[in-house]
């Protein structure tokens, strides 16, 4: 069965039919297509092209062809060309004659785009959970240890201390963006294309809103040339996964680096690790590689869309069938990762011994001293130069910010009146950072607090 086919002598050769298929990938929009096309023949009945009755014979019909498409076997030697034809022809084996119907004034086109808008506004939602569980998990390890001390790092260098949950708040806040992000994709997907036809809009009087209303949608689109070749939404939430993958990617290969024996801050469980086939003391990460490893292929996939969508003229073009394995892929990696993810962060254990030590033996320390130098009276650049010194000074002589004492620091500098002393110990020096989004323990446990509250909203 075709939904086309007056205008040819002959039918497509098995090379074609073989290449063009899609309905290996395609019949993942199943659901949304039946979905779509029920609300159509209600919007048909509308214009009266179905009567009541003939309406309702169809919609029961797709909704038995819906609850059979979930049973094994279900696609068993199918040969159509795509999902829409293989629904199409298991109504016509339903609900004879008047499926020949269901097709007046619609565009395969309008209907693509339907089903992967659908489709996609789910796909957001679900992803936005996934999000959340993720950031939850964060905020529950944060509290586990809310006054550990870490080193910040900046070119993969000590640089300055900071609480142990300010740095899981960083992903926090970025994990936060990308549920913005989704909920923008979602926005730009929430628009209703039938009524556009193929591309000129239906020549039959439907009632876009009435149909947009059925649906969920928040509107309808406004241009039907512009809709037919539009595949912006697709763009837009892959981009959305491409950059939360990134954020995972990044997570992964910190906490990669901090469960290593040289850091040996983190502990990652048995679950989420595994060992080797050679050498019996190995632990891998490889949870965590995996996710480095599989932002590649979501990119990859905003990459391939972009590059097919760049130089297509107006309106529909078949290349735009090569729009949906992208998308799935990305959804299906993007969503894994982020449920392993999630996984990793509930079973990780920090050892605050490990990271507290490195920030207690380096200068992290330096940036405090220069400050409070500046506040005691001393020009910054000076108070700068006068730190500086101060670090090199005992580097040069394998000494650490413990091997100081009040008197020893002034002999060095005599700006370093007594109470400077103090400073040489990471937790006082944050204390001075409770600006909003610093590191000061105040600070951190107000953040923590509102990240809550927004997780909360959010999850509403």
């Amino acid at each position: 069965m075709k939904l086309w086919g007056g205008r040819f002598e002959t039918g497509p050769s098995e090379v074609f039919e073989r290449f063009s298929g899609s309905l290996d990938f395609d019949r993942r929009l199943i659901v949304t297509d039946i979905r779509g096309s029920q609300a159509f023949a209600r919007a048909l009945e509308r214009v009266g092209i179905l009567t009541a009755d003939e309406r309702a014979e169809i919609v029961s019909a797709f909704d038995s062809i819906l609850a059979e498409s979930a049973a094994p076997g279900f696609y068993e030697g199918a040969a159509d060309e795509d999902v829409h034809t293989l629904v199409i022809r298991k109504l016509k084996e339903r609900a004879g004659k008047v499926a020949d119907k269901i097709h007046t004034g619609r565009s395969r086109n309008e209907q693509v785009s339907l089903d992967t808008r659908l489709w996609l506004r789910e796909e957001c939602d679900r992803v936005r959970s996934l999000l959340t569980g993720v950031m939850q998990a964060l905020l529950t390890l944060a509290g586990r240890d809310p006054d550990a001390v870490i080193p910040g790092y900046t070119h993969m260098r000590r640089a300055q201390a900071v609480l142990w949950p300010h740095y899981l708040l960083a992903y926090f806040e970025m994990f936060a963006r990308d549920c913005e992000r989704f909920a923008e994709a979602r926005r730009r997907a929430d628009y209703l294309p039938l009524g556009s036809g193929a591309l000129a809009g239906s020549g039959f009087p439907f009632d876009r809103a009435a149909i947009a209303s059925d649906l969920g949608f928040a509107a309808v689109t406004y241009n039907s040339m512009d809709v037919s070749g539009d595949r912006d939404f697709a763009l837009d939430f892959l981009y959305a996964a491409s950059v939360a993958m990134i954020h995972l990617s990044r997570l992964a290969e910190d906490w990669i680096l901090y469960s290593s024996e040289e850091f040996g801050w983190l502990e990652l469980a048995d679950g989420v690790t595994s060992g080797s086939s050679l050498m019996p003391q190995k632990k891998n990460p490889d949870s965590l590689e995996l996710i480095r490893g599989k932002c590649g292929r979501v990119m990859g996939s905003l990459t391939s869309l972009m590059v097919t969508l760049k130089g297509l003229p107006m309106t529909y073009n078949r290349d735009m069938q090569e729009d949906k394995v992208p998308l799935f892929e990305a959804a299906d990696q993007l969503c894994g990762s982020l449920e392993m993810a999630r996984v990793v962060i509930e079973s990780a254990t920090l050892l605050p011994a490990k990271p507290a030590a490195a920030a207690d033996e380096s200068w992290v320390v330096a940036t405090d001293l220069a400050e409070a130098l500046a506040r005691a009276g001393t020009p910054f650049h000076q108070a700068h130069q006068i730190a500086g010194r101060f670090v090199l000074e005992s580097v040069r002589n394998g000494k650490k910010p413990a091997d100081w004492t009040a008197e020893t620091m002034r002999q060095f500098a005599p700006e370093f009146t007594g109470d400077f002393a103090a400073l040489l110990d990471p937790k006082n020096g944050m204390r001075s950072r409770e600006v909003p989004g610093g590191t000061g323990p105040h600070a951190v446990a107000a953040a923590l607090a509102a990240a809550q509250q927004r997780l909360a909203e959010m999850s509403l």
